[in-house]
């Protein structure tokens, strides 16, 4: 398949410029036969890596489109091999013609993340910065742009590298102990060494893992349920802070049976908004299941909104705070005195809670909760060079390295012999080389290439 030439349009439609990327052997051969110059111009194929040709792209002595052709030779190029970029005008008529012709010409089009995948298996970069490209397409605020960047300058496989390295020395000691066991007083590897090594790798493990939790919620937004009962304006709510119709807003109780979840860039930080059911007394079987869903929503969030109705805002909140208070407990909790504009709240809790009055209707006061949100979300500040997991499957490889390193831990504190702690040590080894791609199967590589876009 690394034989074929390969080629696929690599922006959005609707743009003014389109793009074509084509990589392979016959990446540089195949563009010049289509490429049309004026004459006297040297041909595509004797010009230097890095430069830009203009020139014509014909069909049956026809132009199609007057374009730029980027020339990159291997291996100095994204994926290592031959690679043009044709840069013609946006037209979906003209971008297939163009493919169409390469098509003709021995080209075949690309599969989803074909180019990541062929830089990859050409060293241009490893598995973790490869899947990074994925998540800088996908990024949608300032801090996931930055963890996709840190991680594809290669920060994180270079932390894992030279916690390898360092095993990989140890286990080669132990094994040539192995080679002398009729040698019992032999000891290559100096036990207290490897026991601060694997305290410090333990250390830098368990940091890694638990950057999960912050990765993850910089990754898929911060989530915020947005509870109360029915008809204290939740669904209005909603609607304002993703400024948009997103929910159906009713004067009638019990509009809202159901989750309903959007994200929204808030200050630089994504919330997950999820509006739930209202809370009530009801013998509507549908409503009920919404309202058992309301209460898994408020312990799947960082924040809850609690919508309170100012009008009636010491009823509400006393009959609601033994059910929410106790399912609210660690998490940030925002009690939201709406329809401030019809009835200011003549009531407030004590100081324990965040109180803000507004008007979801009129958006009053929408600004100040959109603050409070932001400071409630406690999202550290990231600079450049800050490591932050958030893949799942990174996720999975550390823990299993985790439990390896505190094997080797423990088998060095039991006094146990070389053969069982280089066992282990392996296996610590094999989990963190899995994660930069050395020792990944092609299933693995399958399924993380199968998910990013056509042309990347």
């Amino acid at each position: 398949m690394n034989e074929d030439t390969i080629c696929a349009i690599a922006t959005a439609q609707g743009g003014a410029l389109g793009i074509i990327r084509v990589s392979g052997r016959e990446a540089i051969a195949i563009t010049a036969r289509l490429l049309t110059l004026p004459p006297g111009a040297e041909p595509l194929n004797h010009r230097r890596s890095h430069t830009l040709v203009r020139g014509q792209i014909c069909r049956h002595g026809e132009v199609v489109d007057d374009v730029l052709v980027s020339l990159f030779r291997a291996p100095h190029s994204y994926t290592g091999e031959e690679s043009t970029e044709i840069s013609c005008h946006g037209s979906p008529y003209i971008l297939q013609e163009v493919m169409q012709l390469l098509i003709e010409q021995g080209c075949r089009m690309a599969q989803p993340g074909e180019y990541t995948r062929r830089a990859f298996l050409h060293g241009k970069m490893d598995l973790s910065q490869a899947e990074a490209v994925a998540d800088l397409i996908a990024s949608t605020s300032a801090a996931t742009h930055r963890l996709a960047m840190n991680q594809m300058r290669g920060g994180f496989s270079r932390e894992l590298s030279a916690l390898r390295d360092r095993l990989l020395h140890f286990t080669s000691l132990i094994e040539l102990e192995l080679d002398f066991s009729d040698h019992e007083e032999l000891e290559f590897a100096d036990r207290t060494a490897l026991c601060r090594l694997a305290d410090e790798i333990a250390s830098v493990l368990a940091r890694l893992i638990h950057s999960f939790g912050v990765g993850n919620v910089l990754k898929n937004g911060v989530p915020v349920a947005i509870v109360g009962e029915t008809n204290a304006g939740k669904s209005t709510l909603l609607n304002v802070l993703l400024n948009e119709e997103r929910a159906i807003v009713s004067e009638i109780h019990g509009t809202t049976r159901d989750v309903i979840e959007d994200c929204v860039n808030i200050g630089g930080v994504t919330f997950r908004f999820i509006d739930t059911a209202g809370i009530r007394q009801t013998t509507d079987r549908i409503e009920t299941l919404g309202i058992e869903r309301t209460f898994q929503k408020i312990a799947q969030a960082q924040i809850v909104l609690w919508v309170i109705d100012s009008a009636e805002a010491r009823e509400q909140f006393e009959a609601l705070s033994p059910q929410l208070l106790p399912l609210t407990a660690g998490k940030q909790l925002i009690l939201v005195f709406n329809k401030a504009d019809v009835a200011p709240p003549a009531f407030f809790p004590d100081d324990r809670f965040t109180c803000i009055a507004v008007s979801a209707k009129n958006s009053g006061q929408i600004d100040l909760l959109e603050e409070k949100l932001v400071e409630a979300a406690r999202l550290p500040e990231l600079s450049q060079g800050d490591v932050i997991v958030t893949n799942v499957r990174h996720l999975e490889a550390l823990t299993h390295a985790q439990a390896s390193i505190h094997r080797v831990q423990q088998g060095l504190a039991d006094g146990l012999s070389g053969d069982f702690l280089s066992q282990d040590i392996r296996e610590c080894i094999y989990f963190l080389s899995d994660i930069v791609g050395e020792v990944t199967t092609d299933m693995v590589l399958e399924n993380i290439f199968r998910n990013f876009c056509i042309g990347k």
